[in-house]
């Protein structure tokens, strides 16, 4: 990871619930110092600026499917987007809702398929956004990403993917909110989960150490989705879709600090900071510092907040 160009891709996708405002997400990782942060860690990177959708195709959306066509648009971009960068670097895809998943992980896929390596992918969520169209009650396509990138049916709209994420190689840690039809289809998968039940009882290192130990068992390429509900929103209010009881400010770093001392992340994802739902600034900042601890920012390098 240490000599690899980090590649910065703004996503301003907005189109994957209701609730708006992640469209600011990118710029709020921007003025909270994320590009300093890496470069303070003796990183080389290049901020690629904002990506835009493809142009989008008129298309009949079944209710109560919101935005379709241009959730459609977006994941055509970002599979192209996504597969250059990782090309040219370790790509960092700054959202934006969670809906971009659907571009950056099957980018990634294609990706690893291309080296001939394997794609595992650690989901840090509240929600496993397993839904398919034909099951969300809701209609809001931020919470089907990973039922697409593993390849369940029901999205003939989106792009043909040309690599799947084998269920097997995802691992959840955080969940605490699913939605009934998702429980029984993640019952009948691979998907390694480990909700905040879970965690609170055995604790989030073994776990994770566990799954990377299968990553690097497999010469795996590793892809991290962190949504911003992942944490306790009284550490990250910033998020449209908060549910209490989630990680701790020392468990998101822990989880950080051993993802770095792993070797093994080849993407990131930062999802669902909705700045105008912040509080000073302070969720963006604790992303901000999740990510340095990914690059090696050690507990007594981090600086003092002042808010």
């Amino acid at each position: 990871m240490a000599d690899v160009k980090t590649m910065l891709l703004g996503v301003p996708l907005d189109c994957g619930k209701r609730a708006r405002g992640c469209l600011m997400g990118p710029d709020g990782y921007r003025v909270a110092g994320l590009v300093e942060a890496l470069t303070d860690l003796g990183r080389d990177v290049t901020d690629l600026g904002n990506l835009s959708p493809a142009p989008s195709r008129p298309m009949d959306a079944p209710a109560p499917l919101y935005k379709l066509a241009e959730t459609v648009a977006w994941t055509e971009a970002l599979l192209d987007a996504g597969i250059r960068a990782a090309q040219e670097g370790f790509p960092i895809f700054m959202g934006g809702d969670h809906a971009l998943a659907m571009g950056s992980v099957a980018a990634m896929a294609a990706h690893a398929s291309d080296l001939d390596r394997p794609l595992f992918v650690l989901w840090l969520d509240a929600h496993p956004d397993f839904h398919t169209p034909h099951s969300t009650d809701s209609g809001n396509l931020h919470g089907t990403p990973m039922a697409y990138v593993t390849g369940r049916d029901g999205f003939d709209a989106f792009p043909a993917l040309r690599a799947t994420v084998d269920p097997a190689h995802v691992c959840m840690i955080g969940l605490r909110s699913v939605d009934p039809a998702e429980r029984e289809a993640l019952a009948q998968s691979d998907v390694v989960i480990h909700d905040m039940r879970a965690i609170d009882e055995h604790g989030i290192a073994q776990p994770l150490s566990d799954f990377l130990d299968r990553v690097r068992a497999a010469n795996g390429m590793l892809h991290v989705s962190l949504d911003v509900d992942f944490l306790d929103p009284s550490i990250a209010p910033a998020v449209a879709t908060t549910v209490p009881g989630g990680a701790t400010f020392r468990e998101g770093h822990l989880v950080m600090e051993i993802l770095h001392d792993s070797g093994l992340v080849t993407s990131l994802d930062l999802v669902e900071l909705n700045p105008p739902m912040d509080e000073r600034g302070k969720t963006a900042a604790l992303m901000v510092d999740l990510t340095a601890s990914l690059f090696g920012r050690r507990v007594f390098d981090r600086p003092t907040h002042r808010h």
